[in-house]
């Protein structure tokens, strides 16, 4: 019988920090089932990281209130990727092919065939990360976004926070080259990141480690935005809740500046009711059933040119490692779509 390594979550409660903590996950070494009939046996060789993971690691929320299982003490954590076929027990996949599911924070995986989304993508001349990110969960996440979530308009301003990141850098591209919208505005930490947001099409990016962040965030938006498509929450939404139209939409997407247990704390909550805000929370998986729809438009955009993926974070890791990687994302290191990359 095979064995694998896999990562778990070590104890029920903790803060991320920027330094890796040794005893919030361990290495463990478990049995790989015997194949058969159907299955195929998965050997992980990238994976991806999502913001999503801390929050399904938060024991002190109550499963009810989640919207997808939460990851117990000892329970390996979920993660998606890409990943080699070892062996094949089924006739949709063969030996050497590259496939996307969900590999979890482990070396090797025993998967049924159905639970693999397809092969990886592989575009000539393209990243061949393309399933982690532009074609991925952060592509089919801001297809969603701007298509059936604000359902965005030429005529409209958008306003983006975690413009640089995995999601923020799609929306941005999709916002300003295939929905044509009037001004498209996005919200980052450094010149560098916010220069590169700017090239991928944003009429204007904000730094908001900049002392002059709120000032720079009304010169940017003379007439005010009627859609904030927001990944960050805390003080970047306090501050852009300001700056929306009346009766404009707020899509809450993410709020990673409070994934370390941070109060949200927002003072200008009375916008809401001075401007009649709509304000709606967004998760993926309720578009679900639109997935091969938004793939098949998403790989169409990459091959004309429209979005481009030429700055990602792939990071060369052991496999020990790989929640030092993860941890990256609360640092805001950096830049489009976060790839652990197992070596």
């Amino acid at each position: 019988m095979s064995r694998t390594e896999t990562l778990v979550e070590a104890c029920s409660s903790f803060d991320v920090q920027i330094d890796f903590q040794a005893d919030t996950f361990k290495v463990e070494t478990q049995d790989l089932p015997t194949l058969q009939d159907g299955q195929v046996l998965l050997k992980t060789i990238a994976i991806g990281n999502l913001p999503a993971q801390r929050t399904w690691m938060d024991n002190e929320i109550d499963p009810k209130r989640l919207y997808a299982p939460p990851i117990k003490k000892g329970e390996v954590v979920r993660a998606p990727g890409i990943a080699e076929v070892l062996e094949s027990k089924s006739d949709k996949y063969k030996v050497g092919q590259r496939v996307v599911t969900f590999v979890d924070w482990r070396e090797k995986k025993v998967v049924k065939a159905e639970e693999i989304q397809g092969e990886a993508a592989s575009i000539e001349g393209k990243s061949e990360w393309l399933s982690l990110t532009m074609l991925g969960v952060n592509g089919l996440t801001a297809w969603a976004g701007v298509f059936r979530e604000m359902k965005l308009k030429p005529e409209d301003t958008l306003l983006v926070s975690g413009a640089a990141g995995s999601v923020g850098t799609c929306i941005v591209q999709l916002a300003k080259h295939v929905v044509g919208c009037k001004r498209v505005v996005g919200i980052a930490g450094g010149k560098e990141k916010c220069d590169w947001v700017k090239s991928l099409g944003a009429d204007e990016c904000v730094d908001y480690k900049a002392e002059s962040f709120a000032k720079d965030l009304a010169a940017a938006l003379p007439d005010e935005a009627d859609h904030f498509f927001d990944n960050v929450g805390g003080p970047v939404l306090d501050e852009a809740m300001t700056l929306i139209k009346r009766y404009g939409h707020l899509t809450i997407c993410g709020a990673i500046s409070g994934y370390h247990g941070k109060p949200l704390q927002l003072t200008n909550w009375r916008e809401i009711v001075y401007n009649r805000y709509t304000i709606k929370g967004y998760i993926l998986s309720d578009h679900a059933k639109e997935f091969p729809t938004a793939a098949k438009e998403l790989r169409e955009y990459v091959s004309q040119g429209k979005l481009t993926v030429d700055k990602e974070t792939v990071v060369d890791t052991k496999f020990e490692d790989v929640p030092k990687t993860w941890q990256r994302l609360f640092s805001g290191d950096n830049q489009g779509t976060l790839v652990t990359k197992l070596v």
